[in-house]
């Protein structure tokens, strides 16, 4: 008795509706992804193991690049006012209500209090490490860090204030010291450092204690 004959089939597969889904992924991705902007203060930060995450809210900032100079940003955009107009007060600037909103509108603050109004002039792109001088913090005789530091105590006073120090590996010591001693004249002891993380020696001290306490969490 013959085999019945099996017609055969074409194998090819059809691929359009595989290519339309890639491209439509494809484009998606391209136009809806953001690249990270350059920061405006540079700033590479020595490496540490801390394994403590930075906060990121009621935080105080103070960045010191290697060329020592110190720049100073706020998160709350409302505590940032305050201070300024603390150290308009303070410090007899005279500025006006429109101008002393328009400083408060800077993302951070790198210049001498006295020409903060031309800071908030000049277009973003301007506002760098490189073009700013910094806040006066190389001469003890002119600290203005203190001013600062003493305005923001005030204004976070019974608050949550997250100060941090973001201090380049190669910055100069007297920048580091002369903010130091305004947080140490106007009674501010707690800060942390930001630092870049990396891991823990294998055997270090750090590292048996991190081991302990995952063992213990496991045991729970």
């Amino acid at each position: 008795m013959a085999r019945p004959k099996i017609p055969r089939k074409s194998t090819t597969i059809d691929m359009t509706a595989m290519c339309d889904v890639a491209f439509l992924l494809l484009s998606f991705f391209i136009l809806t992804t953001k690249f990270k902007p350059s920061e405006a203060v540079t700033v590479t930060t020595p490496s540490s193991v801390a394994s403590k995450v930075a906060p990121d809210k009621d935080v105080v900032l103070i960045s010191i690049t290697k060329d020592g100079k110190a720049f100073l940003a706020m998160d709350d955009a409302d505590k940032r006012e305050q201070v300024l107009n603390t150290l308009n007060v303070t410090n007899s600037l005279k500025w006006t209500d429109a101008e002393l909103k328009s400083i408060a509108k800077l993302d951070f603050f790198g210049v001498p209090l006295e020409q903060l109004k031309q800071q908030a002039v000049l277009d973003k792109k301007a506002q760098n490490d490189k073009s700013l001088p910094g806040i006066p913090v190389q001469d003890t005789t002119n600290n203005q860090m203190n001013q600062w530091v003493k305005a923001v105590a005030s204004v976070y006073a019974g608050t949550t204030l997250n100060l941090l120090v973001k201090g380049d590996n190669e910055s100069q010591f007297p920048a580091f010291k002369n903010v130091m001693a305004a947080f140490k004249k106007n009674e501010l002891f707690k800060f942390q450092m930001v630092t870049s993380p990396e891991n823990v020696p294998e055997g270090s001290a750090l590292w048996i204690s991190n081991k302990r306490g995952g063992a213990d969490k496991a045991e729970e």
